[in-house]
């Protein structure tokens, strides 16, 4: 059997992340960053006079990324902690530096640290994702912000939009999300190597009191990992409230992927724009002529999803004890990951749902040209004023026929009747020819494409431009 049918498997990793998420949170990642700042904590005792030669450096990078998988796990079913395996895996390759590794730090040190080091990493993935949905997005407002639509309010016909200028609503929520994600980024601090309570109490004692080296830790090692920084202040543990704001940013854009994919279901179920479906694709087992929205649908599942993890972290920093409490960790081991997971198989879906939108304009134009009328009554009513009509009088003329036109529609079924209404009635003074002038959609789309052009130059495109390196992703599915 080429797959493991005989226990579970995470849908997250089978069917939805793409493997370079999947690799962020791999267990290969994960201990060889623990080795990365075991390397960069020996170099920072070294720098600052401790005795640890250069020999043992590097003994320790020769096996940064060779990590004795076996050895750690064996050690670990005698001694039951998972750090202390890999400390004792990583000194039976390292004999001369053996007796350096981890000195002065806790568990914390490693695995607190690679948590901050793993999170902005997949920060900085889904931003290049999210950048990428809002480029494909951006073209396509651009490409249809000509083309009238009729836009909804209460999901009841109302003036007329744009379908460009309704794509323009959800670029706007993504780069909602982006300046949050690029806050959050801003923010990530290393915890640095503060002991066991946070007190740097086991450097006061190696370095015999030396505040000006036990000041100078953090800040080499936060530089040696690629950080401007370090928290300031933790206990053992950087606050928990870290990860709260970084599955905030995440919930955040499943919000604004569900708000779109919810759009574009609707949307399909009009016939007015569907979602890209391939030539052998099955809607449905029993009814062979449906076109499902099934990507769409998948995003609004996983969005849910994201959305609800989101109070794990919160639950998490909430209930910590004084300096730490380890009730933290399996729930931040599952919560955490499973976030980026599932925010990255979203955005998956999105680029490669905007990438092939099927757009069918006569659709369009057709339920639109049904409304009009309605929407035409204001012009219409100048129009007759200037022919000589009391406006007052026509106010109500128009409100009748209009509530006859449309019962005509809805209680029988019937064309939407109403300029022929109004050119039969006198008062008026309009024939069928000069209604029908009314009737060119792009008066009534009001600054709209104007409004795409000058949203994508202003806003859209600059921050493109500054990313531009990030973009010309390509989004596969899996299934």
């Amino acid at each position: 059997m080429s797959k493991n049918y005989t226990g579970y498997t995470s849908p997250l990793s089978q069917r939805y992340a793409s493997k370079e998420m999947q690799y962020i949170f791999s267990q290969e990642k994960k201990f060889r960053t623990w080795r990365k700042l075991w390397i960069a904590l020996a170099e920072t005792e070294k720098e600052l006079g401790l005795n640890i030669t250069e020999d043992q450096i590097e003994e320790l990078k020769r096996y940064a990324d060779d990590v004795n998988y076996e050895v750690a796990e064996e050690r670990e079913k005698v001694v039951r902690h998972d750090v202390m395996s890999h400390v004792y895996a990583y000194g039976v390759q390292c004999p001369k530096a053996k007796g350096i590794i981890h000195l002065g730090a806790t568990s914390c040190y490693v695995g607190d640290n690679t948590d901050i080091i793993l999170m902005t990493e997949a920060l900085k993935l889904v931003r290049k994702k999210l950048l990428n949905v809002i480029a494909e997005l951006a073209a396509f407002a651009d490409r249809y912000k000509d083309l009238p639509t009729l836009a909804f309010t209460h999901f009841q016909p109302a003036q007329p939009t744009t379908v460009g200028k309704r794509a323009t609503l959800w670029i706007n929520e993504l780069m909602l999300d982006l300046e949050d994600l690029n806050y959050v980024l801003s923010t990530m601090k290393l915890l640095g190597c503060k002991g066991t309570t946070g007190t740097q109490a086991s450097f006061k004692e190696l370095f015999e009191g030396n505040e000006e080296k036990i000041r100078l830790i953090d800040p080499m090692i936060a530089e040696k990992m690629g950080f401007d920084s370090c928290v300031p202040v933790s206990g053992q543990t950087y606050s928990r409230k870290v990860d709260t704001r970084v599955l905030n940013v995440l919930a955040g854009i499943a919000q604004s992927a569900h708000k779109f994919s919810n759009d574009i279901r609707l949307l399909q179920h009009l016939k007015e724009v569907e979602e890209p479906f391939e030539k052998t694709q099955i809607g449905s087992s029993a009814m062979a002529y449906k076109r499902n929205p099934m990507r769409c649908e998948r995003m609004a599942s996983l969005a849910d999803y994201v959305m609800c993890d989101v109070m794990n972290p919160m639950i998490v920093a909430s209930t910590q004890w004084f300096e730490r409490t380890l009730d933290d960790s399996a729930n931040k081991r599952i919560s955490v990951p499973e976030g980026f997971l599932a925010v990255d198989g979203i955005l998956q879906l999105y680029m490669n749902v905007v990438d092939g939108l099927v757009v069918y304009p006569k659709v369009i134009e057709k339920r639109l040209m049904a409304e009009l009328p309605f929407m035409a009554t204001e012009n219409i009513m100048m129009d007759a004023v200037k022919a000589g009509g009391d406006r007052q009088e026509l106010h109500e003329k128009i409100r009748e026929l209009s509530m006859e036109a449309g019962r005509h529609v809805k209680a029988e079924g019937r064309d939407n009747d109403l300029l022929e209404l109004i050119a039969a009635d006198p008062a008026f003074n309009l024939n069928l020819s000069d209604l029908q002038k009314t009737m060119d959609p792009m008066r009534y789309v009001g600054r709209s494409p104007e409004q795409v052009t000058e949203y994508l130059a202003e806003t859209v495109r600059p921050v493109l431009e500054q990313y531009k390196e990030e973009l010309g992703a390509k989004a596969e599915i899996s299934i």
